[in-house]
């Protein structure tokens, strides 16, 4: 069965309410970014909806492998998971804006991919060498923990490939286009044929920009913010543009350059001048109710298993209140969508 999502913000306050609220409209999960100068702390928060709430998963969506040691991120994940009686997940990428803002590169595919494998080791209750010293969770001893899914977050084809190696869920960033998710699964499939990795072993499923909203026009006012954020992604810098499609190359060139990470997820960026409409509405999935259950259908019917909504809200500030105003708009899509595509 598909598995539906959504990305919030952790906010204290807010975040357990809010839970129970994703939970009870019906959502599988809620992921919380871990970009610390951007948004209050995830772990504690996800604790505390994990107290609130009996059925919802819940994670990171994402943590990084800057920000926190491969031993943190994985002490944090094994009392998430244990709190919420096996409903944990890590949502994990190369780092953006966690890195950005405090004078960073994302890191580099190899190191994303030596840090699953240590986060994993440590999961396990396995001994990880670190710098030549043996280093293991000791307090996991004695107690029986639930596997940690792992889930990368993939915006281009180095990571998508090795996300197929060594990934729990692969979960693509590239937009809600039907020809970038085509690709993204063109390639994944390609990296799982050369090395006999059977499809069933893996949950492969996107981020998806939507907005459900009768007034379309609202709708992509509201997503404008997540389309830029999203090719943003697609063209960080240094990165490969040559295999994006001719709609998205030039936005994502510019990008590289001209992205205002100062205002990073935020609806106030300069650079949000270059997403027009016409780009807004074929890169994300705005508009009435009929509109967003005939794209993201079309979407699921290509063999996704799982989509996280990456949403807009139509409260800037303050911080927790916009969470709150994001997940009501959510409701509409969770009403009058999400059950027909069940």
């Amino acid at each position: 069965m598909t598995e539906f999502g959504v990305v919030m913000e952790p906010s204290p306050g807010y975040t357990a309410a809010l839970a129970v609220e994703l939970e009870a409209m019906g959502f599988d999960i809620l992921l919380c970014p871990d970009t610390q100068c951007l948004a209050p702390d995830p772990w504690g928060q996800l604790s505390l909806a994990a107290a609130a709430t009996g059925r919802l998963r819940l994670g990171s969506g994402v943590t990084n492998p800057y920000t926190r040691d491969a031993s943190v991120t994985a002490g944090a994940l094994a009392t998430l998971q244990l709190e919420a009686a096996g409903r944990a997940l890590c949502g994990i990428g190369r780092g953006d804006s966690s890195a950005a803002h405090i004078g960073r590169r994302s890191a580099s595919t190899a190191e994303l991919r030596q840090y699953v494998e240590q986060l994993r080791g440590y999961l396990q209750g396995g001994m990880v060498v670190r710098n030549g010293t043996p280093s293991r969770l000791r307090w996991l001893e004695d107690i029986e923990l639930p596997p940690v899914p792992l889930d990368i977050a993939c915006t281009g084809p180095a990571t998508i490939r090795m996300a197929a190696d060594v990934a729990d869920r692969v979960s693509f960033a590239v937009g809600s286009a039907p020809e970038r998710i085509d690709w993204a699964l063109a390639t994944l499939r390609g990296r799982l044929a050369e090395t006999g990795r059977d499809r069933g072993s893996i949950r492969v499923g996107a981020y998806i920009n939507l907005v459900c909203d009768p007034d379309q026009g609202r709708a992509i006012d509201l997503a404008r913010m997540i389309s830029g954020m999203v090719a943003h992604f697609a063209g960080m810098k240094h990165a490969p543009l040559d295999q994006l499609p001719a709609r998205l190359r030039p936005l994502a060139a510019a990008m590289q350059s001209g992205y205002d990470m100062a205002r990073h997820a935020r609806d106030d960026g300069s650079h949000l001048e270059l997403v027009d409409d016409e780009f807004v509405d074929w890169f994300s999935i705005c508009g009435p109710p009929e509109k967003c259950a005939a794209r993201l259908g079309a979407l699921l019917e290509r063999g996704l298993d799982h989509v996280y909504l990456l949403g807009g809200s139509p409260v800037p500030a303050p911080h927790g209140a916009r969470q709150a105003a994001m997940v009501e708009q959510t409701r509409l899509f969770a009403t009058h969508v999400m059950p027909r595509l069940r």
